[in-house]
């Protein structure tokens, strides 16, 4: 079973609306066995729509569109679809019941043009929509079968699972394919790439790398009759070959691995932040019951306030400037012992987009100190290509997945410094 995606809309072609849906979906047939062979994006041009879908039918078993499925005269997938099949436009009766209901019980008077939703190409199969007014459509095509999906997010993802997947895995038959995701936070995906080759070797198994700042996923497919214990034999491997790289699977976040981490332990953290500016508290605190385990934070952007604020020695300040890695030690230190938390974490670096003190964007000092010890530090291994303002937000998020990653390798008595080694030999290996 192979599908396109065709997602409509000017929105999407001129950048004013991210195109949400056909990430989505391409996850969600991934996960059932169904391959996503293509995935277009058109604008609301009625002949431009007809023939994204006849290619698109050309190529593949099923298209997906999403959008162009409301009221107004820019909804025109309905339309393409009609002309695609070579039938007529037909007022559904149910539909238009159903549609003067709705309206009529949040007591709003009914605008002729809303009455475009009741519209279908004849012979059209109905997609019920519980989510909201526009149904989904199927339509035979000469080519495969075409689905129409609205463009609302949460009113296409329920079609989605409630119709759309479970009637193309029927078409599939049974899929042989089993997957799964490994995260991995602090290495870099050539590193990564270069340990998994002999995973990559296998028979029947394919791996996918998908990078992030800081973080690679690792997908794993396995296909054929005895594809799950393929999967597990590829995925033992992996975990064999990455070591304490891995942190997690599928949509673990690290920050909830973290959490999961000290409530074991009965410990808490709290975070000292200057370039981060609080992102690092917000990971922290978007698992649920992150109350148990994060005591607080203090963004002491300022050089005075890490005196101030966090007990960082005066004299230290004077000398080095706010970015070097005792000053990151101190804030770490200093938030663990003034909010009374088990571990600390302090932040301090340049984000950019321009140098300070003579520091180059991305000289970034990350340490934790734990229960009664020394703080641990990482030296600066923010290695940032490009330049400009877009450089900023890289930096941190880059920063707060490493302080995240140094907690929790801290926690379970791991090597500090491996991130700064795989960075190393990354950088050596590109020369």
């Amino acid at each position: 079973m192979r599908v396109e995606l065709l997602t409509i809309g000017d929105e999407l072609l001129l950048g004013d609306t991210v195109n949400g849906n056909a990430a989505w979906m391409g996850r969600r047939l991934a996960d059932h066995g169904i391959e996503v062979t293509r995935s277009v994006v058109v604008g609301d041009e009625l002949d431009v729509i007809i023939s994204a879908v006849d290619e698109a039918l050309g190529r593949a078993d099923a298209v997906i569109t999403t959008g162009g499925l409301g009221p107004t005269y820019d909804d025109l997938t309905r339309d393409a679809l009609a002309k695609a099949a070579g039938v007529a436009l037909i007022r559904d009766p149910v539909l238009e019941k159903r549609l003067r209901a709705r309206v009529a019980a949040a007591n709003r008077p009914l605008a002729p043009m809303a009455l475009r939703m009741a519209e279908v190409p004849e012979g059209a199969g109905l997609l019920g929509n519980s989510a909201g007014s526009a149904p989904g459509l199927r339509v035979e095509l000469p080519g495969g079968v075409a689905y129409a999906l609205p463009g609302v997010p949460f009113e296409m993802r329920t079609i989605m699972n409630e119709i759309v997947i479970p009637e193309l895995v029927e078409r599939a038959g049974r899929p042989q394919v089993a997957r799964r995701t490994l995260r991995t936070a602090g290495a870099w995906e050539s590193v990564i790439a270069t340990r998994l080759a002999e995973v990559e070797a296998l028979d029947g198994v394919r791996l996918a790398y998908l990078p992030s700042p800081g973080e690679v996923k690792i997908r794993i497919t396995a296909s054929g009759p005895d594809a799950a214990r393929r999967l597990d034999g590829a995925e033992a491997l992996a975990r064999d070959l990455l070591g304490t790289m891995v942190y997690g699977t599928e949509d673990e976040s690290l920050a909830t691995v973290v959490h999961r981490l000290l409530i074991e332990r009965s410990r808490t953290v709290a975070a000292a932040e200057s370039l981060t500016g609080g992102l690092i508290g917000t990971d922290l605190t978007a698992a649920p019951g992150a109350s148990e385990t994060y005591v607080g934070g203090v963004i002491a952007y300022a050089t005075e306030m890490k005196n101030r604020l966090l007990g960082v020695p005066e004299e230290l300040l004077r000398a080095h400037g706010a970015v070097h890695p005792d000053v990151a030690a101190a804030m770490a230190a200093g938030v663990r012992d003034r909010l009374g938390a088990s571990y600390g974490i302090g932040v301090t670096g340049v984000a950019g987009p321009e140098p300070q003190d003579g520091h180059p964007v991305g000289t970034v000092y990350i340490s934790v100190a734990g229960p009664g010890s020394e703080p641990r530090v990482i030296s600066p291994l923010l290695i940032v290509p490009g330049a400009g303002a877009e450089v900023r937000e890289v930096v941190r998020r880059l920063t707060v997945v490493h302080a995240l990653e140094l907690l929790r390798r801290d926690i379970l008595g791991l090597d500090a410094e491996h991130g700064a080694r795989e960075a190393e030999e990354d950088r050596e290996e590109r020369g």
